[in-house]
């Protein structure tokens, strides 16, 4: 792909007026921004030497008469560029069928295998924040929704023992530190199951320090190693035994050896290399492997497995997939690498990282799409006023900031009346012009479209934020005070009546999502899980999600993957 640069005055010693160019997207980009920016004095294009001259030093070169007319000028540049790009795309598909045409045909055997060997560290043991975020990465748990069931798990259960028991430590906590105690029945608990190969020799002990951490607690580990998930799986919930045998297996893992990897690169002689690792010795791995946050879930080309090698080898032709990739911009934040940039800059504390990301979805500044946090107009303009009129106060590191004064406070190194002196004197002042300058914002920055008309005026309808969540609000407000309640059609008819399944909530904050028929209160049916628009493939009875990949029927016993995507979900009123 031809990338523009920043368009010149200056002529060069080209000669011709020349409507195509070697770098085809130069010409339009230029010609599109200048327009837009109401110039029409100077046009860039590129020649074939790569030089850019304005239209009036090519036109006193050769002669060149001027283009009859604006829309005239536009089509000598473009056209010839258009054509220019049809060619280039022509020749580029052509050169790739002929290379895929020889690797199809080509004979693919090993040249050479070439190893090195490398070794893998466990993760150690969980502390607030990387709990959430392996969470939300294995469990698809959100952070309030893991710190509700660790601190059930940490408050105690009823395991048979004849009382309550608490399975794991303190779960507030920005230290890895884990007591002498814990870390010798690490040692002989891995010993006992696994054997001495997997013991290291000396117990680890993990001291990376989180940005201002205070460490006044241990690492969250099981109260007892040999309190196996299995053993109290019939004594839990489903939720708390997922979060529990994920914090069983960190601890366990922190104390192995590590796992020993032959990092090969192999060379193909069809004109190939692949690069991977063969597994020599699990370690760690034999019980936990940590989550990462890719993007395209795909593994890097250093960690990706391979089977045994030896030159000579005589490779297997599959399939070849011709693929084009694209520069992308950086992922939207999930739970887990939100969470991850607060840690790294020093944004809140281990008990507060849960509130903030649910203040943020509760307010309605923020939402969910494909597990990706997406700013809502109204977030957008709630952040355009603060940044306009709050400056300092919204900046990254005003809060990591003020989060190490108040701990120099509480150590006595610093005085508290004359630190909250130092803030608010000018913040309310600050306030205080605001309120006087700040301009309202329109409610078309704010409001929604919705597709929908309004019944009693035929104005369209629109969607609002409330106290209680989002709506449909008629836009001839107050003119006209029509709403209704705002639902999400998930594309899939209700077996009992023919209507459409939309998603509802429980009454109460935080009620639970379900799944019912937009007929209510005439049709009655729900579900807890998402119906999906594909029938059963052994009934054609509804299929409900079960897990992130798979689902299951309400008719028969089948369960199995899911035949293929969902398509996302529409709005209509209730």
């Amino acid at each position: 792909m031809t990338t523009s640069s920043t368009p010149s005055r200056q002529g060069g010693s080209s000669t011709g007026w020349s409507a195509t160019s070697s770098a085809p997207f130069y010409g339009r980009r230029c010609g599109a921004a200048y327009r837009l920016a109401g110039c029409s004095r100077w046009r860039c294009d590129s020649s074939s030497n790569g030089s850019r001259r304005s239209r009036h030093s090519r036109r006193k070169s050769t002669g060149a008469s001027r283009p009859s007319s604006p829309r005239s000028r536009r089509t000598a540049v473009f056209s010839g560029s258009r054509a220019a790009r049809r060619a280039s795309r022509s020749r580029t598909k052509q050169r790739l069928l002929r290379f895929t045409g020889d690797l199809e045909g080509a004979g693919y055997r090993v040249i050479s295998v070439r190893r090195r060997e490398r070794r893998s560290k466990p993760s150690a043991p969980f502390i607030t924040s990387t709990l959430q975020q392996e969470a939300w990465r294995k469990l698809r748990f959100t952070a309030r929704r893991t710190m509700v069931v660790a601190q059930q798990l940490y408050e105690g259960v009823n395991v048979g023992t004849g009382g309550t028991t608490g399975l794991i430590t303190y779960m507030r906590t920005d230290s890895t530190n884990v007591a002498d105690s814990a870390l010798r029945e690490a040692s002989a608990y891995v010993k006992e199951k696994f054997g001495a190969s997997f013991v290291p020799k000396t117990a680890r002990r993990y001291t990376k320090r989180v940005r201002g951490a205070q460490e006044a607690h241990e690492a969250i580990r099981p109260t007892s190693l040999f309190a196996e998930p299995e053993k109290v799986k019939n004594h839990l919930t489903p939720e708390q035994f997922r979060l529990y045998d994920l914090i069983w297996r960190r601890m366990v893992a922190s104390q192995m050896n590590d796992a020993v990897f032959d990092a090969t690169r192999v060379d193909i002689d069809a004109e190939s290399v692949v690069s991977g690792s063969v597994l020599k010795f699990a370690g760690f791995r034999k019980v936990y492997m940590e989550g990462t946050d890719s993007s395209n879930g795909k593994p890097s080309e250093e960690s990706r497995d391979l089977p045994p090698l030896e030159d000579g080898d005589a490779l297997d032709f599959i399939a070849l997939t011709p693929e084009q990739h694209f520069t992308q911009p950086p992922p939207r934040y999930t739970e887990a690498t939100l969470i991850r940039t607060l840690e790294e800059e020093g944004i809140g504390r281990p008990s507060t990282y849960a509130p903030t990301l649910a203040t943020v979805l509760d307010r309605d500044y923020a939402r969910k799409a494909k597990g990706r946090f997406e700013p809502t107009k109204l977030g957008r303009a709630v952040t355009g006023l603060l940044i306009q009129h709050f400056p300092d106060v919204v900046d990254i590191g005003f809060t990591a900031k003020v989060e190490e004064q108040l701990d120099e406070i509480a150590s006595g190194q610093r005085a508290w009346n004359p630190m909250l002196k130092e803030f608010y004197q000018p913040f309310n002042a600050t306030v205080q012009e605001a309120l006087e300058k700040a301009e309202r914002v329109p409610s078309s920055e704010i409001d929604e479209e919705s597709g929908e008309v309004c019944e009693k005026c035929d104005s369209p309808m629109v969607i609002k934020s409330g106290r209680f969540g989002r709506f449909l609000s008629c836009s001839g407000f107050p003119n006209c005070r029509n709403s209704k309640p705002l639902m999400e059609r998930v594309g899939v008819e209700c077996p009992k009546d023919g209507g459409d399944i939309v998603e509802r909530r429980q009454r109460g904050k935080g009620g639970r999502k379900f799944y019912g028929c937009a007929n209510y209160p005439d049709c009655d049916f729900t579900v807890n899980r998402k119906p999906l628009g594909q029938p059963c493939p052994e009934c054609s009875g509804l299929l409900v999600e079960q897990g992130r990949d798979r689902c299951q029927c309400r008719e028969c016993d089948y369960r199995g993957p899911v035949p293929e995507a969902v398509d996302a979900g529409e709005l209509v009123e209730a």
